[in-house]
């Protein structure tokens, strides 16, 4: 091999460690402490944090316990979504914080960056709207009149302001020189489609005004939906994620679907560039826990079903008594009296 073949190919893997590491700034959410963030020295010293996003961290440490929430929710939600599935979104206390499953260019790590970018975009925008942040407000370019006869005030979620601080702090490795790798735009798109999954689903709120309750008068603003709401709508976009790889339009690299019989994938969409592991070993070279111990629904057919979840091991069965609150009165005034209700369940976990 020449020396220059190494050197390219040194470069690209270089390159591949670079992109693949991008969301190691979620190790924020180990910070437990609101006002953790508090000083221009204390971005030194936070780990994950590339120097552009160190140098972001000072000029805007007022944000960053929002960033540090926003990481906070995308572990969480991602947890809630993946809680039947063989990967569970766990974390580790090491970089990355979702362990090197997020290194490969799977449909995992396609929600990982597509959660986690929400996340930001989400938790700012919020402290916009809360009055936190001296740098943004409300929403006042939603005002006036409207075609449906309501009239826009309140306090509009300020999401132009969220959606920026996390186009420049989650994706500011990947618009870096030289980041131009499959992974790096695979990781790009994937941070977008996390905040239109907001943009999109943004919603009308109203307030009535009139004598007695009525509505003569209809104030209304606009709103985030529920967290859970994003988390559900990227839950679905995971799974009709389209398997991708990149391409030429002129001067510009682009990501295609790889089967070319599919259709385009939109802004909207999830994309990935490898295929899944299957999850079901412990594999710690590739960071994979297995499911072994992992409870599991006997009567499932579904991937939360012994014979799915436990890949055809078999699975143990442990009977567990269980203290319920039962025959519950409510007495005047104000208290409700439950008495203790014992019952034995049966718990079933991979072998």
């Amino acid at each position: 091999m020449s020396r220059e073949c190494s050197l390219r190919s040194l470069l690209l893997i270089i390159l591949a460690t670079f992109s693949a590491n991008a969301s190691n700034w979620l190790y924020l959410a180990k910070l437990s402490s609101v006002g953790s963030i508090s000083e221009e020295e204390t971005c030194e010293k936070l780990k994950g944090l590339i120097q552009r996003q160190v140098q972001m961290c000072k000029r805007n440490l007022e944000v960053m316990d929002s960033v540090r929430r926003g990481a906070q929710l995308a572990i969480e939600e991602c947890q809630y979504q993946f809680r039947n599935r063989r990967w569970n979104c766990s974390t580790l206390d090491t970089l990355p914080v979702f362990g090197k499953v997020v290194t490969q260019g799977t449909r995992e790590a396609a929600f990982v960056y597509a959660i986690s970018s929400a996340g930001v975009a989400f938790a700012v925008t919020r402290a916009c709207s809360s009055g936190e942040l001296d740098k943004c407000g409300c929403d006042r370019t939603v005002q006036g009149g409207s075609p449906q006869g309501f009239q826009w005030s309140g306090c509009s979620d300020n999401i132009a302001y969220g959606v920026a601080f996390s186009q420049s702090f989650v994706d500011i490795r990947e618009r870096s020189k030289g980041a131009s790798s499959n992974r790096a735009l695979m990781n790009l798109h994937n941070n977008e489609a996390g905040r239109k999954a907001i943009l999109n689903n943004m919603r009308v709120e109203c307030k009535c005004h009139g004598v007695s309750g009525s509505c003569e008068f209809k104030t209304c603003w606009k709103a985030m939906p529920p967290f859970r709401k994003v988390g559900n709508v990227l839950k679905e976009k995971f799974d009709g994620a389209t398997e991708v790889e990149q391409s030429e339009v002129g001067s510009t690299k682009v990501l295609v679907p790889k089967n070319s019989q599919f259709k385009p994938h939109t802004d909207e969409d999830l994309v990935y560039l490898d295929s899944s592991p299957d999850f079901c070993d412990h594999d710690l070279k590739n960071g994979v826990l297995g499911t072994s111990g992992r409870q599991c629904n006997k009567t499932s057919k579904a991937i939360d079903g012994c014979e799915l979840m436990c890949c055809g091991r078999g699975f143990h069965t442990d009977e567990v008594e269980v203290v319920e609150r039962c025959s519950c009165k409510f007495h005047w005034c104000c208290s409700v009296k439950c008495k203790p209700c014992h019952r034995v369940v049966e718990i079933h976990t991979c072998r």
